[in-house]
């Protein structure tokens, strides 16, 4: 019994400081230039804006960060399934 509070208490810290790191990373930012088009990201992999010709691409930005959300999701899946993840640190 004991066990599993001690468990519950290590994942919420751990959630904690996932979230301070998300909130870290986020403020890393980049912006690359080529000829007319400029991308800007930050550290946590998400595309802040795309601009072409001097016009902000929102769809395209949208459509770029759902990909890319997507893919993050079904890797950790694949994570989860080959013994990866959370459970192995609680010897599951």
């Amino acid at each position: 019994m004991f066990d599993k509070v001690q468990q519950g208490k290590q994942l919420l810290e751990m959630r904690k400081q996932a979230k301070q790191l998300q909130k870290q990373l986020e403020q890393i930012e980049h912006t690359e230039e080529s000829g007319d088009m400029r991308v800007k990201v930050n550290g946590a992999q998400q595309v802040m804006y795309i601009e072409v010709d001097g016009e902000e691409q929102k769809k395209l930005t949208e459509l770029i960060n759902k990909a890319m959300k997507n893919v993050q999701k079904k890797s950790a899946q694949t994570m989860m399934e080959m013994g990866g993840g959370l459970s192995g640190l609680f010897g599951k």
